[in-house]
């Protein structure tokens, strides 16, 4: 996620301090990464200087001063063309998982192991998001099921690659 273009979006309600940024990133898109304050400000000065965002007031208070960024022209020009942007998908051509399968064999350790316990850890954190995504918002719903989905995709992975260890050995072994 572009925290940068995340925030200039943020910006377009309308002028909003660091604190403010921070709050209203963590409600929509933080649950379980919340942006760190030291994150938002080096963010927000990286903006300022590129031409993204100004600063549209400055107050001062009983602590610092507190900086209140809109979003310029260039700002709004640059989220909507990080918008209009697909994603790359990615192919997870190297895997993790698919080294450990691999080493697993060639060291000629038992893979099928490999294999059932990240399957239980797999179904673990399905029923962990099943109960979020019940419990949720539609938001939360929403990004629950994107996880699921590519959690399911890893469980048919995995069973295939069961049922092909075998082969895979022989594979690897040349």
């Amino acid at each position: 996620m572009s925290i940068g273009h995340t925030l200039l979006g943020l910006l377009e309600s309308g002028p909003r301090h660091g604190y403010d940024l921070k709050r209203a990133f963590d409600e929509k898109f933080g649950h379980d990464r919340p942006l760190h304050y030291g994150q938002v400000y080096s963010t927000m000065s990286r903006l300022l200087k590129n031409g993204l965002v100004e600063v549209d007031g400055i107050e001062a208070g009983g602590g610092p001063e507190r900086k209140r960024y809109a979003v310029t022209e260039a700002g709004v020009t640059d989220v909507a063309r990080w918008l209009a942007t697909p994603e790359k998908p990615e192919p997870y051509l190297q895997s993790t998982l698919y080294t450990k399968v691999v080493l697993a064999l060639l060291t000629e350790r038992d893979a099928a192991d490999i294999l059932d316990t990240q399957r239980s850890e797999h179904l673990r954190s399905m029923r962990a998001l099943t109960e979020r995504k019940r419990k949720g918002d539609l938001a939360d719903q929403l990004i629950c099921d994107h996880a699921l989905f590519h959690l399911e995709a890893d469980l048919r992975w995995l069973e295939l690659t069961a049922a092909r260890l075998d082969k895979l050995r022989e594979a690897v072994a040349r």
